[in-house]
């Protein structure tokens, strides 16, 4: 698969009847930043949860980081989720009761990587999202904006293949979407990290991405 990082195949994608996707072919080249621009329903975030391995396809098959995650059991894709693929969703999902340092430290403690490790690797990316000083606060002592930092940081430490981000400002004023849009742009091109973002703002996100695709007709378009 050369440089490709995702890639679908054929897929197909029903809810209860709905058709989602048909006949669906994409592919992420590593390195790039591709944002998914497309109205609410469209699908945007059916992409994110058949690629993360959390939905499976009626049909087809899907490639990350050449393994075939779509052939994987339930407890094989979410061992394959945590050390290969980083998610960021619109709702942070950060532990209330665990601190930004511990929030980030967790993926690691479960691959079993050791505390020392796990913390040091941890506070390098909380400082890399502009959170170094903010290390022992809890989800409820930051903003918005900082709460998703967080989430990035936990989505980055693994130092998966891609990173997936689920409308990952929805939650967020404009200001803050802004932050967080020029943060992914800077660590797709200071890190090399691969991302693919699902978003409906087009206005602020489109400046960012180095790619940008739309859905229409049950499939993935290239935005001309």
């Amino acid at each position: 698969m050369g440089d490709d990082v995702v890639v679908l195949v054929d897929v197909d994608k029903s809810y209860n009847g709905y058709v989602v996707f048909r006949g669906l072919n994409f592919a992420v080249k590593r390195g790039e930043f591709v944002g998914i621009f497309a109205p609410s329903g469209y699908g945007k975030s059916t992409i994110i949860h058949l690629i993360a391995g959390i939905d499976k396809p009626d049909r087809g098959r899907i490639f990350v980081d050449g393994v075939e995650v779509s052939s994987l059991s339930e407890k094989e894709s979410a061992l394959f989720r945590r050390k290969r693929i980083g998610i960021v969703f619109q709702f942070f999902n950060l532990f209330p009761t665990l601190t930004a340092l511990e929030n980030v430290m967790l993926p690691l403690e479960l691959m079993g990587v050791k505390s020392s490790e796990a913390k040091k690797r941890s506070i390098e990316v909380l400082k890399l999202v502009g959170l170094g000083d903010k290390l022992h606060r809890f989800p409820a002592q930051l903003s918005g904006g900082e709460q998703q930092r967080v989430a990035i940081a936990r989505a980055l430490v693994t130092e998966p293949a891609i990173i997936l981000a689920d409308e990952p400002t929805g939650n967020l004023d404009e200001r803050n979407a802004i932050s967080i849009f020029e943060l992914l742009k800077e660590i797709n091109r200071d890190r090399g990290s691969t991302i693919l973002m699902a978003t409906h703002d087009k206005e602020h996100a489109s400046k960012y991405v180095t790619r940008a695709v739309t859905i229409r007709d049950k499939k993935i378009v290239e935005m001309l």
